[in-house]
C-alpha cells in the first residue's frame, strides 16, 4: 500500500523551512520525508484543540510536536488525526503519533481502517520488495493502532472539531481508501494526493505548476477525473496537498491535471505497443512534465528536474502499467 520508489534522497541539506502564519488555524508542517518542501502533514486548531491530517512516518513525529507546542496545544488537546489514505508517506507514523495523543482517535476511510489497526500486511508487502532494512530506515516500525481508537469515515462522515465541521469525502482514483477533507469554516479541502502534486521548486511567475500522481496500485483514470471535478464543485478558495502545502487558483490547476490524466492515459496506450513498455513510458512522460514545466516559465535544467520528479515519474509509470493490466 505504500508508495515505492520513494526512498532516493536529493543530496541537499535538510533545511527547515520558515513556518508560515496560519490562516483559519491551519499550520503547514514539513515531515521532514525525503527532502524539504516535498511531504506535509497539517494541524487545525479551533478553540484550543486541534486536529492532525496526515502524518508522514515515524521520523516525523518530533516535527509534529514541536509544531503542537508552537500552536500552543499539548498532546492531550489533540481530538483527531485523520488520514487521507494509508500509502506510508501519509500515513506510517500514525501508530507512533497516536500513542503520544492520549485523547485523540483516528479517523481513516473504510477501506483502509484494517491495515491500521493490524498493519503487518502492509509492512510485509513493502518489505518484501525492499527488505526489512530499508523500510526501518525511511518509515520507521509500523506500530497498530487499538482498534476502538479507530473511527471509520465512510463517504459523508462528518468529524467535530471543536464545533468546527470537517467533512469526509470519498475521493477515489489516486486509491480506493482515499478521502478528502472539507473544512467548511475555511472553505479549503485537504487532498491527500487525489489534487495531484505541486512542488512549491516548480513556481514560477504564473503560478503553482500541478501534476497528477497515477502511482501503483488503484489508479483510475475515471474516477480520478471525478474526484478532482467533485472538489472542484465545492468552490474552495484553496487546495492544501500532501506534497506540498497550499495552492489557489484551483480552477486552473484542476484543468491541468484533467489535460495531464488524459494525455497520461494516451501516452500509457502508445507505450503498451512498445517492446519494453515501462522505459517508453518512463521517457514519454519525461518529456511531459519536462514541456509542460518550460511551458509554465520553469527554467531549471533537465538534470534538476529529474531530481525533483524522477521518483515521481517512475511511481506514474509504474501505476499506469498495472491499470493496463487490470
Amino acid at each position: 500500500m505504500n508508495e515505492p520508489g520513494r526512498f532516493a534522497r536529493l543530496d541537499r541539506p535538510d533545511r527547515r523551512e520558515k513556518p508560515m502564519k496560519p490562516s483559519h488555524g491551519i499550520h503547514t508542517i514539513d515531515t521532514g520525508f525525503v527532502r524539504p518542501r516535498f511531504d506535509a502533514a497539517y494541524l487545525i486548531v479551533e478553540d484550543g484543540r486541534g486536529a492532525f491530517v496526515d502524518c508522514g512516518t515515524n521520523h516525523s513525529l518530533p516535527r509534529l510536536l514541536a509544531a503542537l507546542e508552537a500552536a500552543g496545544l499539548r498532546p492531550a488537546d489533540v481530538d483527531w488525526l485523520i488520514l487521507t489514505h494509508v500509502h506510508l508517506d501519509h500515513a506510517g507514523g500514525a501508530g507512533e503519533l497516536m500513542a503520544h495523543l492520549p485523547l485523540a482517535k483516528l479517523v481513516v476511510h473504510p477501506r483502509g481502517a484494517r491495515h491500521m489497526i493490524d498493519p503487518a500486511k502492509l509492512w510485509a508487502g513493502a518489505s518484501a520488495v525492499y527488505g526489512e532494512a530499508v523500510m526501518e530506515r525511511e518509515y520507521g516500525r509500523l506500530r497498530p493502532i487499538p482498534a476502538e481508537r479507530v473511527v471509520e469515515a465512510a463517504d459523508g462522515h462528518v468529524v467535530d472539531l471543536a464545533g468546527r465541521p470537517l467533512h469526509c469525502l470519498d475521493t477515489p482514483g489516486h486509491a480506493r481508501h482515499h478521502l478528502a477533507v472539507h473544512d467548511t469554516r475555511a472553505n479549503v479541502c485537504f487532498t491527500g494526493d487525489v489534487f495531484g502534486l505541486s512542488y512549491r521548486e516548480f513556481d514560477t511567475a504564473r503560478g503553482a505548476f500541478i501534476l497528477p500522481t497515477t502511482s501503483p496500485v488503484q489508479f483510475d483514470p475515471d474516477a480520478l477525473h471525478a474526484s478532482i471535478n467533485r472538489l472542484l464543485a465545492l468552490e474552495p478558495s484553496a487546495m492544501y496537498l500532501t506534497h506540498f502545502d497550499r495552492v489557489d487558483e484551483i480552477e486552473r490547476l484542476a484543468a491541468d491535471l484533467h489535460e495531464q490524466i488524459d494525455a497520461m492515459v494516451a501516452l500509457a496506450h502508445a507505450a503498451n505497443r512498445q517492446a519494453d513498455r515501462h522505459a517508453a513510458l518512463v521517457a514519454a512522460l519525461t518529456r511531459l512534465y519536462a514541456d509542460r514545466a518550460t511551458a509554465h516559465g520553469w527554467q531549471g535544467s533537465h538534470a534538476s528536474l529529474l531530481a525533483l520528479l524522477g521518483a515521481d515519474i517512475e511511481l506514474n509509470a509504474q501505476g499506469l502499467a498495472v491499470w493496463l493490466d487490470g
